[in-house]
């Protein structure tokens, strides 16, 4: 993850989707699909938790699909 600062800032500014975590409502997970990763194609998930008046990425990781969780967007 450490090489992926760009693809990271493109995810929270662009993102494919956006869900949110059925953990702790306060957390959203933003997620953008990478064809061509270090470990082929996966999903890039952003965690951000946000507070009352302030938001931080918790972590981020490549998974295979996204996480279960209402879809906040796209909205249809």
């Amino acid at each position: 993850m450490k090489d992926m600062g760009t693809e990271i800032e493109r995810v929270l500014r662009l993102p494919q989707l956006v869900r949110r975590s059925r953990s702790d409502t306060a957390v959203r997970l933003f997620y953008g699909f990478y064809a061509q990763t270090i470990v082929g194609g996966k999903w890039l998930c952003v965690v951000v938790k946000y507070a009352e008046n302030d938001a931080f990425v918790v972590t981020a990781y490549l998974t295979d699909k996204p996480n279960a969780g209402e879809d906040l967007w796209p909205t249809e």
